[in-house]
């Protein structure tokens, strides 16, 4: 099956269920199935925002108060990372922001690569700043997170050291490093970067990431970052990991036992997805666990169908 009759189809289920019932009719955006689905838009639009995210006039209908934010992993940005889910999202009835963090002080297409140039604690203060953003925008009194690999360790940061644990309501991980990783934490980074033109560019800089010897596991930032246990109380989590995850080392590291934790693996009931850990946040059997965790009581069928690793 195309991406494009996958996306009719989860349209359709949307549609079917209420998926944004009481929020007014709206012209459904085209959805992209793919990873890189994202990185025309940054090439058109350098440092902008995917169509469908960050409407700062946009108030949350009833039937989703919670403005989502989307947190992109290494070498991601609000772009590069959520060419899927901005558009998925705002289809759904959603308010969406994406930010980029952690940005290097360097030339575009080098600033896209967010979460290469900061620590997590200071990514996690301008994480901070954005979620008040959208709270005194929308007039929410919290925010539901969807994070994709250092995306979804960051914003724990955010809730269990910086006071933003009252703020966020449901927080949903896209291969999520809960206890670090013994993989290549830059070749997320290295693909964003070829796709943007930048390879070399980004060879030349590697040096510039003070994040990444923080999410191998065993360092001294996880274990203080662990030692109350990994996840905040009052916030409501959903783990999505693939087995065949190449950066999270072994995928299980985000699978964390906890009363108020769900973890999912996508292979189980579905032997046919092979997404690694870029497709996972491009795969729509991925995409509709996450609007399931984000509205669970208007569950959507998952679909199971090929899932080729890469772009999902």
């Amino acid at each position: 099956m195309g991406r494009w009759r996958i996306g009719a189809v989860l349209a359709a289920v949307a549609i079917t269920v209420g998926v944004g019932a009481g929020s007014p009719a709206q012209a459904q955006m085209p959805v992209d199935y793919n990873f890189f689905g994202g990185i025309p838009n940054e090439l058109a639009h350098p440092g902008g925002s995917l169509p469908g995210s960050n409407d700062w006039t946009c108030k949350p209908a009833a039937a989703h108060p919670n403005p989502v934010v989307l947190v992109h992993g290494t070498g991601g940005g609000a772009q590069t990372n959520w060419g899927t889910y901005a558009p998925l999202l705002a289809n759904a009835g959603y308010c969406v922001y994406a930010l980029t963090y952690g940005a290097p002080a360097l030339p575009w297409p080098l600033a896209a690569l967010g979460g290469m140039g900061a620590s997590v604690e200071q990514s996690a203060a301008q994480l901070s700043a954005f979620v008040d953003r959208v709270l005194a925008a929308t007039g929410a009194r919290q925010v539901d997170l969807v994070g994709h690999s250092q995306g979804t360790l960051m914003p724990n940061y955010y809730a269990k050291r910086l006071g933003g644990a009252s703020k966020i309501d449901k927080y949903v991980s896209l291969a999520p490093v809960w206890h670090g990783s013994f993989g290549d934490q830059t070749a997320m980074a290295r693909a964003v970067a070829a796709r943007l033109g930048a390879g070399p560019a980004l060879e030349a800089a590697m040096g510039i990431a003070p994040a990444l010897p923080q999410l191998i596991g065993g360092s001294a930032f996880l274990r203080e970052l662990n030692r109350d246990g990994v996840y905040a109380p009052g916030i409501t989590y959903t783990n999505i990991a693939t087995r065949y995850d190449e950066i999270v080392v072994p995928y299980s590291s985000g699978l964390a036992p906890g009363a108020n934790a769900t973890n999912i693996v996508v292979q189980e009931g579905c032997s046919q997805d092979y997404s690694d850990h870029l497709a996972i946040a491009g795969s729509p059997r991925a995409a509709a666990y996450v609007l399931n965790a984000l509205d669970p009581e208007h569950p959507r069928p998952v679909p199971c169908t090929f899932i080729p690793p890469f772009t999902g």
